[in-house]
């Protein structure tokens, strides 16, 4: 592969800048992620991920202040054959449509669609970074990406060896989602759960405990008795179940669970705290349930 051009760029209109054109425009990011196939890649500990990710790099944007001290950066990307843009900060500014994160910025091709059923075959029998059941996180609703990020980023933390996601989530390879994991949804492999949340079954089958989180209220109005999540955790650990693993049910804040996904749940758990505190961030409250559910 021969290696690519470093392209010195001095007008937010070049058209070679077009896929890093107007970023802060949420909506036109949408369009352009799903039917140009583009994922956007900020800052460098996440381009760092993305150069150890499975993903195809296009391009790679810098502005010439940082352009030395990611020079790592920039001949990896240049190695791959593809080509870095190099432009003063200003220009950098107006085509991205905002003051860039450590100046660097990168384009990957977004990858074919992960068959759920086929990723679930895929993570049954690993195990958690603390050697303990393996485990999967299923997503209903998460909408938001900050949090879908943080989850992302919690769930590589703790060994989750898939997120699935139902219908109504977010897309989890939007810019922010990607900048808040701090590239590791790169990494974690995820995939659509349809149809929902009828599929669950086949999580059962594979192997799975369905373990819904939800905070006390929730919890009380399933059919289930809810218990803390230490308590289950301790119960598993103490089991000869050993081949079971956990799918960890999460879901937005504010709405939470629906009634279809904890009426298909074993188990339902919440996270004992301090009185006159009902909930935690989706993301923190599944940090503490991976930890937990992973052997920690």
């Amino acid at each position: 592969m021969s290696t690519g051009p470093l392209v010195a760029v001095d007008d937010p209109a070049d058209p070679r800048l077009a896929d890093y054109r107007a970023l802060n425009d949420a909506e036109l990011r949408r369009r352009r992620g799903a039917d140009d196939g583009v994922v956007v890649v900020e800052g460098r500990v996440a381009v760092g991920q993305l150069l150890t990710s499975s993903f195809e790099v296009r391009s790679l944007l810098v502005d010439d202040h940082q352009a030395d001290s990611c020079a790592e950066l920039v001949a990896a990307v240049r190695a791959r054959g593809a080509p870095v843009y190099v432009g003063c900060r200003p220009v950098v500014a107006a085509t991205v449509g905002f003051s860039l994160h450590r100046g660097v910025v990168a384009i990957a091709r977004r990858p074919p669609a992960v068959d759920a059923h086929e990723l679930v075959r895929r993570v049954v029998g690993l195990q958690s970074v603390s050697g303990g059941r393996p485990m999967v996180a299923v997503l209903e609703g998460v909408n938001d990406h900050e949090n879908l990020g943080a989850l992302f980023r919690n769930a590589a933390a703790f060994g989750a060896g898939a997120v699935l996601l139902s219908p109504t989530c977010a897309d989890p390879l939007y810019r922010r989602c990607v900048r808040v994991s701090v590239g590791h949804v790169l990494h974690v492999p995820f995939a659509r759960l349809a149809p929902w949340p009828g599929s669950l079954v086949e999580l059962r089958a594979a192997g799975f405990m369905l373990v819904a989180l939800a905070p006390a209220a929730s919890a009380e109005a399933s059919s289930h008795r809810p218990v803390a999540v230490g308590e289950l955790a301790a119960r598993l650990a103490g089991s000869r179940r050993d081949g079971t693993g956990i799918a960890l049910l999460l879901g937005a804040e504010g709405p939470g669970l629906s009634a279809a996904a904890l009426a298909a749940v074993d188990e339902v758990v919440a996270i004992p705290m301090a009185p006159g505190v009902d909930s935690l961030n989706v993301a923190t409250a599944a940090a503490v349930a991976f930890h937990r559910f992973g052997g920690g």
